[in-house]
């Protein structure tokens, strides 16, 4: 169990990590896109500076989101080979056009978009940078259409002890992946606009390119409006379809011990026992559980006790309750933190539609956005941690237990060699991109370049003599 335990930890701590930059990359892809649009459409130069002041910090956050993910998959050799031989089959195409096929995609464009300033037509380098912003958006389609497999798997049959993909079209057509895909993609674009937000609230504080870090900030906040309250409605709905698919993850989300009464009331807090299998302390709201699960005030939801011995009889015997505690806890801290985003960016929304100088005035409001970029990365580490603690014990739901999943030739010394490993690699990682964001964003956009200038600048030669 040392071993498991051991394996988990350095994939956790891994994916984790790689996550960081992922909605990040997505997110400003995005923004970026939108920015150049409104340079092409009111041909406003202070839009092309935006973009480019913006692309660098894309750029930092690319090459690190690369490095890690690359790392990542080698775990799948590493440390997890009888669950790469079971479901490689169905795990591995996926992964495989999202390599051939996204992520060429988006490097192509990424170096169209790069190089083609002033090189390109001004039509053709914003559909460079679109072409980015799909590139990246398909990248993590891909990722999680294997991910939704691992939750509620489709389109295979076992054959000869290995899960071998039958039905293409279930795969990505699979009712986890149509409510797990835009909750990670509006995610993304919430953590992009936090970023942009908090980086222009920091200028305006100083007063440094007031006009430009003005409109910055009013994009991002609109767009991290919209996309905040998408998320939650995908995540509503993302969280009733769990009643059906992994109702035993719902149940422990809720520390729902015993199947609910008919109108079902919903935990804001507790204290969970998990010892003794209940909740000595526990603040609820009532009927919000059933309203939460099916939409209005009745309907009861399974408790974890009769979902146990469900399980046993269909699956033997075994214990087949994750962290009761972690699932709970990260759930709560999820939707708190989606909550604080929807609040920030709904009262800056408000105050930019009453008031054009809004943000001369409200120096306060100003000062919490840059802690406020932490929300988004909170919001999104605690939701993958609920998704992929409260599917425990199984690496893939009713198929492959973790514990089975596991490379039986690696031993403890090993894991422990790459654990110390990764994490030496992933602090310097940290330090070079915590520097490289510091620079970039101390230095701000490059100065304004009339026509005269720009000719001289380019007709300069490259090596002088």
């Amino acid at each position: 169990m040392m071993l498991v335990w051991l394996d988990r930890w350095q994939f956790g701590f891994t994916t984790v990590y790689h996550f960081l930059f992922v909605p990040l990359t997505i997110g400003l892809a995005f923004l970026i896109s939108v920015m150049e649009t409104l340079y092409v459409a009111k041909n406003d130069r202070m839009y092309r500076r935006m973009a480019q002041f913006w692309g660098k910090l894309f750029l930092i956050n690319f090459a690190l989101g690369v490095v890690t993910g690359i790392m990542q998959e080698f775990q799948f050799g590493m440390n997890w080979s009888n669950y790469s031989r079971f479901v490689g089959d169905v795990f591995g195409p996926p992964l495989a056009i999202e390599a051939l096929a996204a992520f060429f995609l988006e490097s192509a464009f990424i170096g169209a978009w790069l190089f083609g300033w002033d090189k390109l037509p001004p039509k053709v380098h914003l559909f460079s940078i679109w072409m980015v912003t799909v590139g990246v958006s398909l990248s993590a389609f891909w990722i999680l259409t294997a991910n939704s497999f691992m939750q509620e798997p489709v389109g295979f049959a076992v054959t000869h002890g290995r899960a071998e993909m039958n039905n293409f079209g279930a795969i990505i057509t699979n009712p986890q992946l149509r409510v797990e895909f835009p909750h990670v993609w509006l995610g993304a674009i919430s953590t992009g606009a936090f970023f942009v937000a908090g980086v222009s609230a920091y200028y305006l504080l100083r007063r440094r390119e007031v006009t430009l870090f003005a409109q910055s900030f009013r994009i991002a906040v609109y767009t991290g409006l919209v996309s905040s309250v998408l998320v939650a409605v995908v995540g509503h709905a993302q969280g009733q379809h769990l009643i059906h698919a992994q109702p035993m993850k719902m149940a422990a989300s809720e520390a729902l011990w015993h199947t609910s009464p008919y109108h079902a009331p919903w935990s804001l807090v507790a204290w969970i026992d998990a010892k003794h299998h209940h909740n000595p302390i526990d603040i609820e709201i009532p009927y919000a559980l059933s309203i939460l699960s099916y939409n209005h005030t009745y309907g009861a939801v399974p408790g974890i006790e009769e979902l146990q011995s469900e399980y046993v009889r269909q699956y033997g015997p075994g214990n087949y309750v994750p962290s009761v505690w972690a699932t709970f806890w990260t759930f709560r801290i999820m939707v708190g933190a989606g909550s604080l985003m929807i609040f920030l960016a709904l009262y800056g929304a408000f105050r930019g539609l009453r008031d054009d100088d809004w943000l001369a005035k409200r120096r306060g409001y100003l000062r919490v956005m840059p802690w406020a970029i932490g929300l988004p990365f909170i919001a999104n580490t605690t939701g993958w941690l609920m998704t992929e603690m409260g599917r425990q014990p199984w690496a893939v739901m009713g198929l492959l237990k973790t514990t089975d999943s596991i490379s039986p030739t690696v031993g403890e010394p090993l894991v422990w060699m790459s654990i110390v490993g990764f994490g030496v690699v992933y602090a310097a990682f940290a330090v070079v991109d915590v520097y490289l964001f510091l620079k970039f964003i101390r230095l701000g956009p490059d100065p304004e370049v009339g026509p005269d200038e720009m000719d001289a600048k380019f007709s300069q030669p490259v090596f002088e003599p």
